[in-house]
C-alpha cells in the first residue's frame, strides 16, 4: 500500500513538473512552465532593448573611462569615482537601471534622458567594510542603447589594518 501511495505521489510531481500552460500575451503564444515564478511581461519588460527604434537610430554611451583602479586602500574606507560618458548616438540617451555586482558597490546615474551630443556622469561609490585583498566589482548599466547595456569595472587592493 506504502509503495502505491509512493507511486502515485511521484506520478503526481511528475505531471505538474512537466506540465506546460498557453497563454497569450500581447498576440504571441507563450508556453510557461507551470513551475515558473516569472509572468511573460515581466521577461518582456525586463530587457530595455526589445522595442527597435522606428527611426533606425539609436543613442550610443561613450565613456572617457570603463574601469577605474582605486589602489591600495583600507579596510573600510568608503571611496567613489565619477565615469563621464556622452551620448555620441543619434537619439535621446534613456538609462533604466544601474546595479552594482553586490551591495558595496552603489552606481548613481542620470534619471534624465541625455539628448546626443550632451556629456552625463555615473558616480561609483564602494565600501570596503568587511572586504580584504585584491577585489573587482562590475556596474551594469541597462539602457535603450542598440547593446542594450554597458558594464563599468572598479578594482581596489584592500589591506587590513593592524590590530596591534
Amino acid at each position: 500500500m506504502k509503495i502505491k501511495f509512493n507511486l502515485v505521489v511521484l506520478a503526481a510531481l511528475l505531471a505538474l513538473t512537466t506540465a506546460c500552460k498557453k497563454e497569450n500575451v500581447n498576440d504571441k503564444e507563450v508556453l510557461l512552465d507551470s513551475t515558473s515564478v516569472q509572468r511573460p511581461e515581466a521577461v518582456e519588460t525586463a530587457t530595455p532593448t526589445a522595442q527597435v527604434p522606428t527611426d533606425g537610430k539609436y543613442p550610443a554611451m561613450t565613456f572617457q573611462k570603463e574601469a577605474h583602479d582605486f589602489g591600495t586602500i583600507k579596510q573600510g574606507d568608503k571611496v567613489s569615482t565619477d565615469f563621464q560618458f556622452k551620448n555620441t548616438g543619434e537619439a535621446d540617451l534613456i538609462i533604466t537601471s544601474a546595479r552594482g555586482s553586490c551591495g558595496c558597490t552603489v552606481p548613481d546615474y542620470p534619471k534624465t534622458p541625455i539628448k546626443p551630443g550632451e556629456t552625463g556622469n555615473i558616480k561609483v561609490s564602494f565600501d570596503s567594510k568587511g572586504k580584504q585583498g585584491k577585489t573587482s566589482k562590475t556596474v551594469t548599466i541597462l539602457c535603450n542603447t542598440q547593446e542594450g547595456n554597458k558594464i563599468l569595472k572598479i578594482n581596489a587592493n584592500i589591506e587590513v589594518p593592524n590590530k596591534n
